[in-house]
């Protein structure tokens, strides 16, 4: 085991958060494994082992279906925080089987390869008057005028919320993964509390709607399967649309202001993209690796685990380090340069084992489609001002990108 105080891995320093890549080499030279005392986890930042760990059964997102707190040796959360941990305990990416195959099953009816062609159109006509609407103003925020719009948009459209009703999305979303970072304080916690209390009381009222009245949405397609006999509690349906509105919504975020940020900075790849567009579809692949936008994912110890000789007991927590798995030069040549072109990218961005995105296949929609739609109407896109980093590890983006269309 080795000790970290002497390595750059801060994800609370500022100079860290811009720019994780060389610590994570130091990790990957130091080891396979290595103990971080401040968070109390193990870290794993190679991508043989985090390819591996994402597989392994004997890890879980959860511990509850086999132990009980005290039988884990953890402690139970504080009882002010339990409208978040109902919320997300009753969301398939926080169960295992054979509840999470049991919701999987359910959800993946909306995103078959066939429903998931079907929204293309829809996607790209958005993208193309999000981003006229750009070019017309002259320019402005990437981020508040783009990126976010488009997803948020498709998955409210999925699950049926009106439009009159989906400015308060991204801000609960916000608020709620903020709990997702690492040791967060006693005001993101509150924050992120208040807004599960009214997400969920929000989509409570939604589905007693949708009772009444039900539509051709995910949510109203949730009642009719809970109706049917496949067993679906409303939590379960409120945690589901909550899951599939932020996982479907917040990595798409990220991974397109990450992008164009990246291409900015690399004005020789951005020619090559600008010169020939049948490489978005590898353009979005090698941004998503590039400037991973969850860079790390927890798992519980189930049973006992020995990784390079290390035994990792029971009851510990392992952080699998994406960034890092992305970067590894065992599997990615020349792993820090930007590489539109790259052929050979297994990169873990969506993860991989029964988590695997289940909505992956639709963010590569939407990346494309954004993408395309800048090439096409702002061929000349420049940056306008040195763009601001959200004070995040866990979950990397910018808090804004401020362009011209020139």
């Amino acid at each position: 085991m080795a000790a970290l105080a002497d390595l750059a891995f801060d994800p609370w320093d500022p100079g860290f958060l811009a720019d994780p890549y060389p610590a994570y080499a130091e990790l990957r030279a130091r080891g396979r494994v290595l103990h971080y005392a401040p968070t109390d986890q193990w870290l794993v930042p190679h991508h043989a082992d985090v390819a591996a760990l994402l597989r392994d059964r004997r890890l879980g997102r959860t511990y509850r279906h086999r132990f009980t707190h005290e039988d884990f040796g953890r402690t139970a959360p504080p009882p002010e925080h339990e409208p978040f941990h109902v919320l997300n305990d009753h969301g398939m990416l926080d169960l295992e089987p054979p509840d999470h195959t049991r919701i999987r099953r359910l959800v993946s009816k909306a995103f078959t390869p066939r429903t998931v062609e079907r929204l293309k159109p829809y996607v790209h006509a958005l993208a193309d008057d999000l981003v006229s609407a750009l070019v017309e103003a002259g320019g402005g925020d990437l981020l508040t005028d783009v990126a976010e719009p488009l997803p948020v948009a498709v998955i409210a459209q999925m699950l049926g919320i009106p439009e009159s009703d989906r400015a308060h999305l991204r801000p609960w979303s916000a608020d709620i993964c903020g709990m997702y970072e690492l040791n967060p304080s006693d005001e993101t916690a509150a924050r992120a509390v208040r807004a599960s209390a009214e997400f969920s009381q929000y989509l409570r009222e939604l589905i007693a709607a949708r009772r009444e009245e039900p539509g051709e949405d995910l949510i109203s397609g949730l009642i009719a399967a809970h109706d049917e006999g496949d067993r679906l509690t409303e939590q379960e349906m409120i945690s589901t649309a909550v899951l599939l509105l932020n996982a479907g919504h917040e990595a798409t975020v990220n991974a397109t202001v990450n992008g164009w940020w990246a291409l900015f900075r690399n004005p020789g790849q951005l020619a090559a993209l600008r010169a020939d567009h049948s490489l978005i579809p590898s353009a979005v692949e090698e941004l998503m690796r590039y400037d991973t936008p969850l860079q790390l994912f927890e798992r519980w110890v189930l049973d006992d685990i020995e990784i390079d000789g290390t035994v990792i007991p029971r009851g510990a927590e392992i952080a699998m380090l994406f960034g890092s798995a992305n970067h590894d030069p065992a599997v990615f040549a020349d792993p820090d340069r930007l590489d539109l072109r790259r052929e050979d990218n297994p990169h873990l961005s969506f993860s991989a084992g029964i988590h695997y995105c289940i909505g992956a296949p639709l963010a590569r929609i939407e990346l494309a489609a954004s993408l395309g739609a800048l090439l096409d109407r702002a061929p000349a896109l420049t940056l306008a001002a040195e763009p601001e980093r959200k004070p995040n590890f866990v979950i990397r983006g910018l808090a804004g990108l401020s362009v011209a269309v020139g």
